[in-house]
């Protein structure tokens, strides 16, 4: 293993400490920093926003990290290869399950989930805080989909959802576990 696969092992551990949504968090800040919506950082951007997490990297692994993921030789670390590479890998078994689920959340089937999606899969008319007033049923949907929106877009995508799924992933030691915990919580 080297020196950048080793920075990146300490990055997924890190993340992973966090519970499930270790490397979802860290997909929303990450796109928070990007504040010109490049979908890239530089070696400093990086170092800089990893120490505000407590992840602290060295310049010289902050540079490594970047040059590894650095596509078109620009000098800049792309997001999105990134928190690929960040997840932990996972068994084609659960691969195929999240994105079961995902498909069954994604109802016109243009590969990104909406409020109205899951209008016609879920209802919120019994949810506490909808029978109280407090919410509407489109507030309890739209705060269902926050969970795994990353972007605060109003939109998952499956990247979203599969980053969400890797950090509870990790926690399940079996396959099978994992595919009859997913298969009871979507109704697959």
């Amino acid at each position: 293993m080297d020196a950048v696969d080793a920075t990146v092992e300490k990055l997924r551990a890190q993340c992973l400490s966090r519970g499930a949504s270790g490397i979802q968090g860290l997909a929303r800040f990450f796109r928070r920093l990007d504040r010109d919506r490049s979908l890239s950082l530089d070696a400093g951007e990086l170092q800089r926003g990893l120490a505000e997490l407590g992840m602290a990297l060295d310049m010289a692994e902050a540079e490594g990290v970047c040059r590894r993921w650095d596509r078109d030789g620009n000098g800049v670390l792309d997001l999105e290869e990134f928190l690929r590479a960040l997840r932990p890998p996972m068994s084609q078994a659960r691969e195929a399950i999240i994105a079961a689920a995902f498909a069954k959340l994604d109802r016109s089937g243009d590969g990104v989930v909406t409020v109205g999606d899951l209008r016609g899969v879920y209802s919120g008319r019994t949810h506490p805080k909808v029978q109280s007033g407090q919410w509407t049923e489109e507030e309890v949907l739209r705060r269902f989909l926050d969970n795994f929106d990353s972007s605060q877009d109003g939109q998952v995508t499956l990247a979203e959802f599969q980053d969400y799924y890797s950090g509870v992933s990790a926690s399940v030691d079996s396959d099978e576990e994992f595919v009859a915990m997913m298969t009871s919580a979507w109704r697959l």
